[in-house]
């Protein structure tokens, strides 16, 4: 389990960091186009915003990973060990059921809508961007599993390790 995580962290780190690379690259070649050669490149721009929506979507899968998910530690903090062990999983079941529903199959239906849809610029089917929300989404199912795993073998929740 720890070997999956560990691979999961680093590819969605190479994902989400490549991602980030590309973008400033193309955004300094969009300003170059613009000032420079004065005629701006316009598939860039496009390609940059598509860009941030999977970096995003990355970056939230690894704080998923990471039990870095909003929380409101206020109340659960004055229950005992079990009960908070039970908010926890139970935190973690409703993260997985919203990247199910959500992510996956809500993914999936607009990545399939979209297909038919092509881009301004770059002139591919828009679809081919959206498949980050299903592809985040199983992501996130995984790492909520793997956090039910850890979270109900380990007997203390308090120093939450992810």
């Amino acid at each position: 389990m720890k070997q999956l995580r560990k691979y999961l962290n680093f590819a969605l780190n190479a994902l989400a960091g490549g991602s980030f690379l590309a973008m400033v690259i193309l955004t300094c070649w969009q300003v170059f186009t613009r000032y420079i050669l004065r005629n701006p490149s316009t598939w860039s721009e496009e390609m940059v915003s598509y860009l941030f929506a999977w970096m995003s979507l990355f970056g939230a899968s690894l704080v998923v990973g990471e039990r870095g998910h909003m929380n409101i530690p206020i109340v659960v903090e004055r229950f005992g060990d079990k009960a908070r062990k039970f908010f926890a999983i139970f935190g973690e079941i409703v993260a997985c059921l919203f990247a199910g529903v959500i992510l996956v199959y809500g993914g999936i239906q607009i990545t399939s809508l979209a297909m038919g849809q092509m881009t301004s610029s770059l002139g591919v089917p828009i679809g081919i961007f959206y498949v980050v929300l299903p592809l985040s989404g199983a992501l996130n199912i995984i790492y909520t599993i793997l956090n039910i795993v850890d979270i109900a073998s380990d007997s203390e929740v308090a120093g939450e390790e992810a």
